[in-house]
């Protein structure tokens, strides 16, 4: 806390925390503080979120727009890819990071800025991914995280720090859990999700009905592809993030896109989060099926083996590392024969693949019929099974041979 600072963008979302960060560093710092807002899809009024960070004594406010940048240049890619972390969290914080953060880097060079900070708590992710961040894009900027150094223990000293500066703080009843939201999803975790034997209750979700209330009657929809990117719903053309708005309006009306799961933090520890992500999870399935009948089978089976890795590297925090940015130009490379129609079944939660076509079809009827054909001769199959298995044979053998015949 020693370091001399001229001028600091924080990251900032107008809650407790983040104001009285913002109140804090100038305190602490004694130089002008720019609070910097990205609009990713979360749903915050952005002129309250002006108004409170002038008033809480920001130099000024830098609002930017995401939401399209968002889903086309992070979500996108991470959904070529098939991208899940521990086969359940569609990484919807991971990726919402690492832009902030680089728009908090282009603040800092429009303002002249030598610091940055962020309101993320020395326990979780968040601290990581913004940090890595900034550090790949503009190394010489100084980072201050007010978590890790300030004394304050709990929300209780931040109310009370907040009234000393008179900061308006919202007099409500506190949610016992905390949530962070964007277009791809939305998350909870801590409070009363900390006991794992406890079903979240109903009333946190936000994005999905309960599939035991959702509409009875399925939905249908269609998906259409380009490049691996989805393109239209129903053979109309949306923008991205219209698109991913769209299929969470549908997903949540069906109640899909719901998880509960025990994740592995980064920094070490085990961590309950409970997720919503309707029209992600809708698109995942919809890619899948769609590589399904356009990708090679050698390709398809490399690929797969390295999601793990890319979404651990996306979890981590390294969007902008070298060996992320390696990966995403392989993957994209298999995509460009990721192109048709995907039909989809949405009921009670369950988002079934029922309809899958494409100009570029590695699949055939003519040699997958179980019917009578003239374009696969079975006995072809003798062969390559004397073949494959023959290291199986030999070993046999050779067992035989060494333990007496048994």
């Amino acid at each position: 806390m020693n370091e001399k600072v001229n001028k600091i963008v924080l990251a900032y979302s107008g809650g407790l925390d983040t104001s009285v960060i913002l109140a804090w560093l100038k305190d602490t710092y004694q130089c002008p503080v720019i609070a910097y807002a990205g609009d990713v899809g979360q749903g915050d009024d952005m002129a309250e979120v002006r108004e409170k960070a002038m008033a809480t004594g920001a130099e000024d406010i830098v609002i930017d727009d995401l939401k399209e940048e968002f889903v086309r240049d992070f979500v996108f890619p991470a959904l070529r890819a098939n991208a899940i972390y521990e086969s359940n969290y569609l990484l919807g914080t991971s990726l919402a990071r690492p832009l902030i953060a680089r728009g908090q880097v282009e603040a800092a060079r429009r303002f002249g800025a030598d610091a940055v900070s962020h309101g993320a708590t020395g326990k979780g992710n968040d601290q990581v991914r913004f940090e890595l961040a900034y550090m790949a894009l503009e190394p010489d900027l100084t980072i201050i995280a007010p978590w890790r150094i300030w004394s304050f223990k709990g929300r209780e000293d931040l109310m009370e720090y907040a009234r000393s500066k008179n900061i308006p703080v919202l007099v409500t009843k506190d949610k016992p859990y905390s949530s962070d939201g964007n277009l791809l999803h939305i998350s909870f975790e801590g409070g009363i999700l900390e006991d794992t034997w406890k079903e979240p209750p109903e009333d946190i979700f936000v994005m999905t009905t309960s599939p035991e209330k959702a509409q009875d009657k399925p939905t249908y929809t269609e998906v259409e592809y380009k490049n691996g990117d989805p393109t239209s719903i129903d053979g109309e053309n949306l923008s991205p993030a219209k698109l991913l708005a769209r299929l969470n309006e549908l997903g949540g009306r069906n109640g899909i896109g719901r998880v509960d799961m025990v994740e592995n933090r980064f920094v070490g520890m085990k961590s309950r989060g409970v997720y919503e992500t309707p029209g992600g999870t809708i698109l995942r399935i919809a890619h899948i099926a769609m590589e399904s009948i356009t990708l090679d089978r050698e390709v398809a089976h490399l690929k797969e083996e390295l999601v793990p890795r890319y979404a651990e590297m996306i979890y981590y925090g390294y969007w902008y590392a070298p060996e992320r940015q390696m990966l995403q130009a392989l993957i994209d490379e298999t995509q460009k024969r990721v192109n048709g129609l995907v039909r989809l079944k949405l009921y009670k939660g369950n988002c079934t693949v029922v309809g899958r076509k494409s100009d570029f079809s590695l699949y055939d009827p003519d040699f997958a019929t179980f019917e009578s054909d003239e374009v696969y001769n079975q006995q072809d199959a003798e062969g390559f099974i004397h073949l494959t298995g023959l290291r199986l044979k030999i070993a046999r053998l050779l067992e035989r041979k060494q333990t007496g015949g048994r």
